[in-house]
């Protein structure tokens, strides 16, 4: 169906959960290189080393969740693939409120779901009403028949650069040079490498958390930017003995170095070192990043469209962090919203776009024009609304979680 017209409502008739299965084939024995997490800590919890064992081609079972939304117009609103954890917030609780709604009007949506619940702030709850957001502005867009960078006020440029996310790539230093140069020639003039080891694993594990950064920049020399990721296993101390040492190899940011509710803890890493901060993938609202840049804690946002609030919050995000001159990337759990909110705004702000190289080969494996990123660039998407269009021939299996 094409775009409407008139300022009228465009009323909510069902919100569907669909769970699609299928399966692809992959490389066994590869890429599966575990991050530091928090509870490396406990031995008994820790992995083991981790070494790629190629185990030749095998068919790998996958499933994606998407969030569809139907409006008594005949517009239909798709998007995804979602969390597991906010299709039940989704389901269980937005659901019933949101039948007979407008779906044009998102920035009253977005608010009364907000209000809704008392644990609406953060967590699944704030994932949910993201999952909500976005299906909606695609909405938006195919009942104007433009994409949703136009409908925030876009372009603002024709294609936007992305950094290579090397998570799950082996961290055997010969596998490290092998794929940092591939990722070079790719295109890539910035790359983010995962730490794979912290205070549970000695010095030996901060010798190698060193080794890493120095075995980069050595490979690539001077003309790269690198940037590396904690995933909030580290602590205060361990991050700015880590900074000490690799300050020379010229780190252009460390990630999510302990845990997000620790505003202090990274407003003194902040301070007592050059290796610039950024968080952000774990945040949940512009309230949460005020506080943080309020403690001076961060150089760079890393608020996710798919977590935050959805398109709607990261835009405010966006604001809140442009007052404090603080540039925002959006995490790269997904692509459409980021890319789209990007293209949007000005790139002072949002200069830079996450992809996650290995996990993007199948993320979006049931569509039939997934996201592109090409030279590490994508270009100007030019579909109505976010464009989601499933591929039929790839569903093995559907499950609709509820129809009306």
């Amino acid at each position: 169906m094409g775009a409407v017209s008139g300022a009228g409502p465009l009323k909510i008739e069902a919100v569907e959960v669909l769970e699609l299965h299928g399966r692809y084939s992959a490389e066994a024995g590869v890429d599966r290189q575990a991050q530091v997490n928090p509870e490396d800590i406990y031995d008994d919890l820790r992995p083991p080393v981790y070494v790629d064992k190629p185990g030749g081609m095998v068919e790998v079972k996958t499933e994606a969740i998407y969030i569809r939304i139907r409006t008594a117009g005949g517009l239909d609103g798709l998007y995804g693939p979602v969390e597991r954890d906010a299709a039940r917030v989704v389901y269980d609780d937005l659901r019933p409120f949101l039948i007979g709604k407008d779906a044009l009007a998102g920035e009253a949506l977005w608010d009364q779901m907000y209000r809704s619940n008392r644990h609406s702030r953060d967590g699944f709850f704030m994932m949910g009403i993201s999952a909500v957001d976005n299906t909606l502005w695609d909405i938006r867009g195919k009942a104007l028949g433009v994409p949703v960078w136009r409908l925030l006020g876009g372009p603002t440029r024709e294609k936007v650069e992305f950094y290579a996310s090397a998570l799950g790539s082996s961290l055997q230093l010969d596998a490290v040079r092998k794929r940092c140069l591939e990722l070079r020639d790719e295109g890539f003039r910035y790359q983010k490498w995962f730490m794979g080891y912290g205070p549970g694993s000695g010095e030996e594990g901060m010798r190698k958390n060193v080794e890493l950064v120095k075995t980069l920049r050595e490979t690539l020399g001077e003309d790269y930017e690198l940037m590396f990721d904690m995933y909030s296993g580290w602590d205060q101390g361990y991050a700015l003995e880590w900074a000490k040492r690799v300050e020379q190899y010229r780190p252009k940011w460390m990630e999510e170095v302990t845990h997000p509710e620790k505003i202090e803890s990274f407003a003194e890493i902040h301070r007592m070192t050059n290796v610039p901060v950024a968080a952000g993938e774990h945040f949940y609202g512009r309230w949460e990043v005020e506080r943080y840049l309020q403690a001076q804690a961060l150089s760079v946002v890393q608020a996710d469209p798919e977590w935050c609030g959805g398109v709607s919050e990261l835009l405010k995000i966006g604001t809140v962090a442009s007052l404090h001159d603080v540039p925002v990337l959006p995490h790269g759990h997904s692509l459409r919203a980021a890319a789209h909110t990007i293209f949007a705004q000005s790139p002072m702000t949002f200069p830079l776009g996450e992809y996650l190289v290995l996990k993007m080969k199948h993320y979006h494996h049931f569509e039939t024009n997934p996201p592109v990123v090409e030279r590490a660039h994508m270009t100007l998407p030019l579909g109505a609304g976010f464009d989601v269009v499933l591929d039929e021939g790839k569903v093995e299996g559907q499950r609709v979680w509820a129809v009306s």
